[in-house]
């Protein structure tokens, strides 16, 4: 058995799971909603919260990892900012998804109609031969 290995699609394969893995929390979705709007250090970001520094700094390590934020050491300050690309990537997937599925359900839909037209058509006869 020959195993045929292509690092694009590991590469990103591992890089989706990430960005899924990341963006399931809410804790790092609010944080990357809250990026969204401005760059800010990990203690702007942790004021809404009712976690620990330490608790929000592991979020963004995390989001990080995933690619969805860069962060900037300016000092003893950290800014962070939202890195889009990584999201991009997790929307072009999702979007690949919605067409594929939309397809099959639009088919499946035109079969379902027209099955329930053919019923139609031959119940009447029936009823009519009786």
């Amino acid at each position: 058995m020959r195993l045929i290995f292509n690092p694009m699609v590991d590469y990103s394969q591992r890089g989706l799971d990430g960005v899924f893995s990341a963006i399931a929390d809410p804790t790092r979705r609010a944080i990357l909603r809250r990026l969204a709007r401005k760059p800010a250090t990990i203690t702007e970001i942790a004021r809404p919260f009712a976690v620990s520094l330490n608790a929000v700094s592991k979020h963004v390590k995390v989001l990080e990892r995933a690619g969805l934020i860069r962060r900037e050491v300016m000092g003893r300050r950290h800014v962070c900012r939202l890195q889009p690309t990584s999201l991009k990537r997790a929307t072009a997937w999702l979007d690949e998804c919605t067409e594929f599925w939309q397809t099959r359900f639009d088919a499946l839909e035109s079969y379902v109609a027209g099955q329930m037209q053919a019923k139609k058509s031959t119940g009447g006869s029936r009823a009519r031969n009786r």
